[in-house]
């Protein structure tokens, strides 16, 4: 007996060469806006990005709408995929105060990756941005740091629907669990780059800071020492747990029902028209041939042979 055919992945937001090219500029411009301290010293009197972060902000938001309607454009996303992520959206939203990062609690990416693994790459990307600026405007989390973390959250999404499709099962769990772990503690890293270069002069800082001017190779090496000293034991491992224990207590169950909505939804289902009336009328569906009931032919009866008497 054959094993049974893995499951193909239903993408919402299907990730067309457009789509690509948007999600790669804006990861690249991304990565640009966390990093751009190593290779451009930052003035001292920028405190943390407060003059820039209102950029940022206006440059990301434009690529999150770009993917948005680059799919609605080419059919990509229809309302189902929209009201999805609206849904999907205010559940992140809801489930983040329950957190609220205490001790690295944090309650929302969990649910980010598990709907980056059934809806795919471009609705995780977007679905973070999203949730991220709707759990913010929830809990007055609004600042210049919120356009750092809408980036991080997205690439969260992002890879989660970039994973191995065809593991299943058990497996899949594990493998959901692991990256839960790695995201949580690449999220820690990536927020910590958006204020360390601008820590030099902070009074009892802990750990060594950024020093303008000096070899990328060297202020990664004291940032890497400034993290581990500061969030990877504690907040970073704390969002590792958590995000680990609840794809392993609920990621089945939460698989299955996210799994069920889009085969309902069908969001892959090819969509037709069919042409209309002269007079602009649509035009009456054709019935389906109502099939003729055929007779079946009548057997022919074998005749009996009989038995000649023999002659004396």
């Amino acid at each position: 007996m054959s094993p049974p055919t893995p499951a193909v992945r239903t993408r919402a937001i299907r990730i067309t060469p457009r789509t690509a090219l948007v999600l790669t500029i804006a990861s690249i411009a991304g990565l640009a806006m966390f990093l751009w301290p190593l290779f451009a010293s930052p003035s001292p009197e920028s405190a943390a990005h407060s003059g820039d972060a209102p950029l940022i902000f206006a440059v990301t938001l434009p690529f999150v709408v770009a993917v948005v309607l680059a799919e609605m454009t080419s059919g990509g996303l229809d309302s189902k995929a929209l009201a999805m992520l609206g849904v999907l959206s205010a559940i992140n939203a809801a489930l983040r105060p329950l957190g609220a990062g205490t001790a690295g609690i944090e309650t929302v990416f969990f649910m980010l990756v598990l709907a980056g693994r059934v809806f795919g790459p471009g609705f995780g990307f977007v679905l973070g941005c999203t949730s991220l600026f709707a759990s913010a405007l929830l809990t007055a989390g609004v600042g210049p740091w919120l356009p750092f973390q809408m980036l991080a959250s997205a690439w969260v999404g992002l890879g989660a629907g970039l994973l191995p499709e065809r593991v299943r099962d058990r497996r899949e769990i594990v493998m959901l669990a692991c990256y839960g772990v790695f995201s949580a503690y690449a999220f820690g890293f990536l927020l910590n780059m958006w204020f360390w270069p601008f820590l030099t002069d902070a009074p009892g800082m802990v750990g060594p800071a950024f020093v303008p001017g000096d070899a990328v190779a060297d202020n990664l090496h004291r940032f890497f020492v400034f993290t581990v000293l500061t969030s990877t034991f504690g907040w970073d491992t704390g969002r590792a747990i958590t995000n680990c224990v609840a794809i392993v207590l609920v990621g089945p169950a939460v698989l299955a029902a996210l799994r069920r909505t889009a085969r309902k939804a069908a969001f892959e289902a090819p969509i037709r028209f069919e042409p209309a009336e002269p007079d602009g009328s649509p035009k009456p569906a054709t019935p389906a041939p109502t099939p003729t009931p055929t007779r079946a032919p009548m057997a022919t009866p074998t005749p009996t042979p009989t038995a000649t008497p023999k002659q004396p």
